[in-house]
């Protein structure tokens, strides 16, 4: 079972015991937390598809840490007019360990019914094709000028 739900302003498909970097989150190390904005279920192939999110569905996840990304160096140059300018960033980040995806009061998605046969398709477009059909007339043929 997956889902795909939205935390921090980011989508993530997560799964029981997934452990996931999101953006900072408000929330204590070791609380329990709980997002609402679950996009999409798959529940061993049955999936349900939220317009826009689905109604009773739930993520929990406990938050493990709080943590800072990998530096990321931004670097500007001009080249030959003396420009350079050099700067660094770290993003705050929240480890969070998903404990469980709750479906409650999701509606299933219909199952998808088979296609008809491409013959009975064929078949049923001839029937209707010559009343919607409207002949052209022929293009008239230009006489040779060779000779």
């Amino acid at each position: 079972m997956y889902a795909i739900v939205e935390i921090a302003g980011q989508q993530f498909k997560v799964s029981k015991d997934l452990k996931v970097y999101v953006h900072r989150l408000a929330n204590e190390e070791g609380t329990t937390v709980s997002f609402d904005k679950v996009y999409l279920l798959d529940d061993n192939g049955v999936i349900t598809i939220g317009a826009p999110a689905i109604e009773g569905a739930s993520v929990e996840a406990k938050v493990l840490q709080h943590l800072k990304g990998d530096k990321v160096i931004i670097f500007k140059k001009k080249r030959r007019k003396g420009y350079k300018k050099r700067n660094g960033h770290r993003q705050y980040l929240t480890q969070i360990v998903i404990e469980g995806i709750t479906a409650s009061g999701a509606n299933k998605a219909a199952p998808k019914k088979e296609a008809a046969p491409k013959k009975a398709a064929v078949e049923a477009s001839t029937e209707e094709a010559p009343a919607a059909k409207v002949k052209k007339a022929p293009k008239a043929k230009k006489e040779d000028t060779k000779e």
